[in-house]
């Protein structure tokens, strides 16, 4: 009777090596790295002059933007932090480098500021935006005074923001310096879908040191549209 079984140990022997490589197989992970860019503007340097003269837009973009963009990726180069997402870089940002979150954060608010900006821009937003921002602040006008008041009084350098937190609900914050709130170091977190440059060098040229005129010329050429998809892709992620 053991004659007939003396084949399975070996059977089990044979598909052993097999099976130990499938399970392998399925633990490899290829990794990708996430793909930053520094991108084309989507306008001319003068084509917001009603707000923001032609001169500052090439020297903010093409030089302080840029700055950010490429000490970012000095930065996280040779390291684990290339797979990573802004989101996720972000919501760990005070275990890491300085450089890290000054310059990941410089690069990521600036090309968000680039995109609610728009020579079309202006006006009220529509739809679910307007509705929203009604809902939090009661009218667009209050909502403009707080984002206002944000910038206004922020010290130093930093942006002033539209958010949504994890409920949904839209909230104005200020945040110094490159922070944004989607970092772990604010006090109030959430998705920006409208943000605000307040440091001195996005409004000196033209305002010299009235940035509440800076601020006030700001609403001249907010892209509602971008802030619209903005607003949509953050109630979807929650």
């Amino acid at each position: 009777m053991k004659s007939r079984f003396t084949w399975i140990p070996v059977l089990l022997l044979l598909f052993m090596p097999l099976s130990g490589l499938v399970a392998q197989q399925k633990l490899v992970v290829k990794k990708t790295p996430f793909r930053h860019e520094f991108k084309a503007l989507p306008y001319a340097y003068d084509a917001l002059e009603k707000s923001i003269d032609k001169e500052t837009m090439e020297i903010h973009y093409d030089r302080h933007h840029r700055a950010y963009f490429n000490n970012f990726m000095k930065a996280i180069e040779k390291t684990d932090l290339v797979y990573l997402t802004f989101e996720e870089l972000f919501s760990r940002i005070s275990q890491l480098p300085v450089a890290v979150r000054n310059n990941g954060g410089g690069h990521y608010n600036h090309q968000m500021f680039w995109s609610v900006l728009s020579p079309d821009g202006g006006g009220e937003p529509g739809g679910q935006v307007a509705e929203a921002i009604n809902k939090s602040f009661d009218s667009f006008d209050n909502f403009k005074q707080a984002f206002e008041d944000a910038g206004a009084t922020r010290f130093g350098s930093g942006w002033a923001w539209l958010s949504m937190n994890a409920q949904g609900e839209l909230f104005v914050s200020s945040t110094p310096n490159q922070d944004n709130p989607l970092m772990d170091v604010v006090e109030e977190r959430g998705t920006p879908i409208l943000g605000l440059d307040v440091w001195e060098h996005a409004y000196y040229l033209r305002y010299q040191n009235k940035r509440t005129s800076y601020m006030q010329a700001f609403w001249d050429i907010v892209n509602w549209k971008e802030v619209e998809r903005r607003f949509e892709k953050a109630k979807k992620e929650l």
